[in-house]
């Protein structure tokens, strides 16, 4: 394979209403069949009238935004300081919903398309029903990856080509036969475009020339396959909001006929896991005979409906420095707790032992 990445230039100014067909066309008249046609999003938005006035500058320009940030936002990832990840309408996680400020007037915001794979089959329709174009069309925009500095261009729509190559059950040079190996490769395609794309060289469209013997109606419904599912996504936030998520989830209380063995394993496990961390003198003790439990539960005041199991500690020594660090060690605990499935609630100390607390599982 020899793949030529070629950059379409003239485009000029899009605004609202434009022909991006007739300004790619008109641009691009050596096309041929076969081209990957990949178009950087903001153009598409700006065709489609994705944009929003704000003011210049100043505290207003920064509550607009955050306004407009709400609005395309679904869920939050993670957050740190005035840096928002978040999952947009679409599926996409990324800084900001994607919302953007470049190559456009100081008082309008760019939003990301409304459904980039419709994006991309118009785009793909005009140019073969009006001028016998057979591409394929990737809609692309820049990204922020996990682990790893740098941005890069990836796919939000994707007409004329699967998003995904699938080389599962293929057998590799020595004999194995792959298993896992599914690679997106629209998003190899439109960070290759980005290459003489550019950020500030006003080339907003780039051919990928080589890579397809022939474009392929069926697109396996187009980029929304490169969004890994939930039940699949070991990361869905970030730290900060996973532990706070594990601490709600720990805070809720477990519900059935009682402790099993293996719950018991369990919150030994989740005590044996904070051990190391904790700070010295606390001690966390499962109570789980029923009589001393019993006596405990009668000195503990608001003891929750529903809990199987008590732990029970306390700071030593009983001074200000040392409330605060075995509060932390609470905390630590609950957190361990729920990464076992154990759920529990932070009962308050019996009535003339402020330095006790206990947990309720």
């Amino acid at each position: 394979m020899r793949l030529e990445i070629l950059p379409v230039l003239g485009i000029g100014h899009v605004t609202e209403g434009d022909d991006l067909a007739a300004v790619i066309a008109t641009a691009a008249p050596w096309l041929r069949n076969g081209d990957v046609l990949v178009v950087t999003s903001k153009i598409v938005s700006k065709a489609e009238g994705r944009l929003v006035d704000v003011p210049a500058d100043g505290p207003e320009r920064l509550a607009a935004r955050d306004e407009v940030l709400a609005g395309e936002t679904a869920r939050v990832v993670a957050s740190r300081g005035a840096t928002r990840i978040v999952q947009t309408h679409h599926g996409f996680v990324m800084a900001s919903a994607g919302i953007d400020a470049s190559n456009v007037d100081k008082t309008q915001l760019v939003l990301l398309p409304v459904d980039p794979d419709a994006s991309a089959r118009a785009l793909r329709g005009a140019l073969r029903e009006r001028y016998d174009l057979d591409l394929a069309v990737i809609i692309s925009d820049t990204m922020g990856r996990p682990w790893r500095n740098g941005l890069t261009d990836v796919a939000l729509g994707v007409a004329g080509m699967p998003a995904i190559r699938d080389h599962r059950g293929e057998v590799d040079p020595y004999g194995n036969e792959l298993q896992l190996t599914q690679m997106a490769v629209v998003d190899e395609l439109a960070g290759a475009g980005e290459l003489i794309k550019g950020k500030c060289d006003q080339v907003p469209v780039a051919v990928v020339r080589g890579y397809l013997p022939a474009t392929n109606p069926d697109d396996a419904g187009g980029a929304r396959a490169l969004i890994r599912d939930a039940a699949q996504d070991l990361f869905s936030l970030g730290t900060a909001e996973a532990r706070a998520a594990g601490l709600s989830d720990a805070a809720t209380l477990t519900d059935g006929p009682g402790p099993t063995p293996a719950d018991l394993t369990a919150v030994r496990r989740a005590i044996d896991a904070v051990a190391e961390v904790i700070a010295p003198g606390t001690v966390f003790t499962l109570v789980d005979e029923a009589e001393v439990r019993a006596g405990l539960v009668a000195e503990m005041p608001g003891w929750p409906d529903g809990a199987d199991l008590l732990l029970g500690s306390a700071p030593t020594p009983v001074e200000p420095l040392g409330l605060v660090r075995f509060g932390a060690d609470l905390h630590r605990l609950r957190v361990a707790l729920a990464a076992q499935g154990v759920g529990s609630t932070l009962l308050p100390p019996p009535p003339g032992s402020p330095a006790s607390a206990a947990l309720a599982l």
